[in-house]
């Protein structure tokens, strides 16, 4: 029996977790992966039924059943013992990767101000300024320390935004 190399390609994840719920047929595994990866993940029919095929042969996805609609077969696959297995071992792999990952973004140090100021001299208050549009220059040159060119470019915005008088 063939296996299939873990981790899992994202495709396969989303073919499996899509069967998770309810056996489906082609057509609804193609729409489910779509909706599953927020449209990022847009499967082919020869590439669906191509991993259908080797999942099917690794014993992790099972045919359901088959039926006849409008003159064709249409043929519903499910999750097997197997596949379920997988899944939920691949989804805990996940989540431990997650959960790491967090941690290690929630202990990283922050930035030094100094070097911030540098790459963005931009505040939140000035940011929020620049996006409404709605303040003067002088206004965002108190709000926070801008260079020159942060100036400039909150000086056009605001000419472009207003019609020319800033």
């Amino acid at each position: 029996m063939p296996r299939v190399e873990t981790p899992l390609r994202e495709p396969t994840f989303l073919i499996l977790t899509a069967l998770a719920g309810e056996p489906m047929h082609g057509y609804g595994l193609i729409a489910e992966v779509g909706r599953l990866s927020d449209g990022r993940i847009t499967l082919r029919p020869g590439t669906l039924y191509g991993a259908l095929d080797r999942l099917t042969d690794a014993g992790l996805v099972t045919v359901d059943r088959e039926e006849t609609v409008d003159g064709r077969l249409r043929r519903y696959y499910r999750l097997s013992e197997d596949g379920t297995t997988l899944l939920t071992a691949e989804t805990d792999r996940m989540r431990r990767n997650v959960e790491a990952a967090t941690a290690r973004l929630r202990t990283r140090p922050t930035p030094n101000p100094r070097m911030a100021r540098t790459a963005s001299p931009l505040t939140a208050r000035t940011a929020a300024l620049l996006t409404a549009g709605t303040a003067s220059l002088s206004a965002a040159r108190t709000a926070a320390p801008l260079t020159a060119r942060a100036a400039a470019l909150f000086a056009a915005r605001t000419a472009r935004l207003t019609g020319g008088t800033a």
